[in-house]
């Protein structure tokens, strides 16, 4: 099993920056796939940004050029830095975890972006 805790969200105004952490129970240098997802209100959950461990990366286009994802694997974390938010951009943020064909999911972290 893979128990994901994620940290970071809150409120930030149009064009600041956020920086949300995942933090795994196992180890994400085993672990498949890792990435993150969002859902605003009254819209399906979508794919922001996925990690594979041979670190390819995958961005939506929307958020090409102002999200980067990375893997701390001494810590354990997976983060994704957000610059040049937009208020599009509010949503509750998953972390998401491919472990032995097994999905898992973290419990989100809110992230509004508004004026």
């Amino acid at each position: 099993q893979v128990q994901l805790v994620e940290s970071g969200g809150g409120l930030v105004q149009p064009g600041g920056s956020l920086r949300l952490s995942c933090a795994s129970s196992r180890s994400i240098f085993s672990i498949n796939v890792m990435g993150w997802y969002r859902q605003a209100p009254g819209k399906e959950r979508e794919l922001v940004a996925v990690i594979t461990n041979g670190d390819r990366i995958t961005y939506a286009e929307s958020v090409k050029g102002r999200f980067t994802i990375s893997r701390d694997i001494a810590k354990n974390t997976l983060c994704l830095q957000m610059n040049s938010l937009k208020p599009e951009d509010t949503a509750v943020y998953y972390c998401h975890a491919n472990y032995l064909l097994y999905n898992y999911w973290g419990q989100g972290t809110q992230v509004t972006v508004s004026s």
